[in-house]
């Protein structure tokens, strides 16, 4: 059985999720307290000091993408 969470994420935690795609830009702009509200729902890690999406981080992002144009429109 495959679990599925959706997560009501703050627009930080949206944005600094967002950021994880690509690895190491701007690292050092990140909001950190963010990053570890992150790390601490499972949808980031720290590897080798660098954040890092987790396969769940990349779900939440995909599956909450639509809700993001919602609030962009």
């Amino acid at each position: 059985m495959n679990t599925q969470i959706d997560y009501d994420l703050t627009p930080d935690q949206w944005e600094t999720l967002k950021a994880l795609r690509v690895p190491a830009s701007g690292f050092s702009k990140l909001n950190r307290s963010v990053l570890e509200q992150l790390i601490a729902l499972r949808l980031a890690v720290m590897i080798d000091n660098l954040p890092v999406m987790t396969p769940a981080g990349r779900t939440t992002l995909i599956r909450g993408s639509s809700r993001l144009w919602d609030v962009a429109a």
